[in-house]
């Protein structure tokens, strides 16, 4: 049935409007994103198709271009769309931590953290570059690795450090099985970056470790 002949308490865009963003499924939500389905699939069925295939929208959200355009009906326009979508909501995510802002609160900065690093397929290791105000100087990607991990080499992070003039440091990776829990190694290289930086002046308030939906403060735990 074609989303116009729906009634109308039915139809995603107007169930929207008229009882909030919040109301509507993932399927209906990803039905208003995609517009149209294919030649025998409703855009409906289609949206529900897709969250089923990739077992919801988070697996849909951070598919490969090859994944996602093997799907019947979509192709590299569609998940352009998705990327942008995806870049857009980073971006709002990161104004509370903008370049030459102050952090405000732990939960600005979690945020922040789980938009950069929580929809990563692999371990990605980073660095929040901080002022002796801890006022925002850079965020930078450091090293980027496997499902399994990710090889940190103290020295670099001690140069990028130094390069950006920064006074501190928060560090923070992703856990790509979606469970914050730090390990022995994240406690442990923790413990060396914290040495090695100490030794020219920089200090490390935090490594964080995100997982889906959830961050994991090192500070927080005593495993500094």
């Amino acid at each position: 049935m074609p989303n116009t002949d729906w009634p109308s308490d039915e139809r995603p865009r107007e169930r929207l409007l008229a009882h909030g963003v919040g109301s509507l499924s993932d399927a209906e939500l990803l039905a208003i994103f995609l517009r149209t389905g294919t030649p025998g699939m409703p855009v409906m069925a289609l949206a529900r198709h897709l969250t089923e295939t990739f077992g919801g929208l988070r697996g849909l959200m951070t598919a490969s271009q090859r994944q996602f355009c093997d799907v019947k009906g979509l192709g590299t326009a569609k998940y352009a769309q998705v990327q942008a979508a995806m870049e857009m909501a980073r971006r709002v995510m990161d104004e509370p931590l903008r370049q030459g802002d102050p952090l405000r609160s732990p939960e600005d900065t979690r945020r922040f953290l789980c938009s950069r690093l929580g929809t990563y397929p692999h371990e990605v290791f980073s660095g929040l570059f901080l002022d002796n105000r801890h006022r925002v100087i850079q965020y930078r990607e450091l090293f980027r690795g496997t499902i399994d991990g990710a090889a940190v080499y103290p020295r670099e992070v001690v140069r990028q450090a130094l390069e950006f003039n920064a006074a501190a440091v928060i560090f923070a990776h992703n856990h790509p099985s979606g469970v914050a829990e730090p390990s022995q190694a994240d406690i442990s290289l923790t413990r060396r970056l914290k040495e090695a930086l100490g030794l020219v002046d920089i200090r490390v308030l935090d490594h964080m470790v995100v997982g889906h939906g959830e961050v994991i403060s090192l500070a927080e735990r005593g495993l500094m």
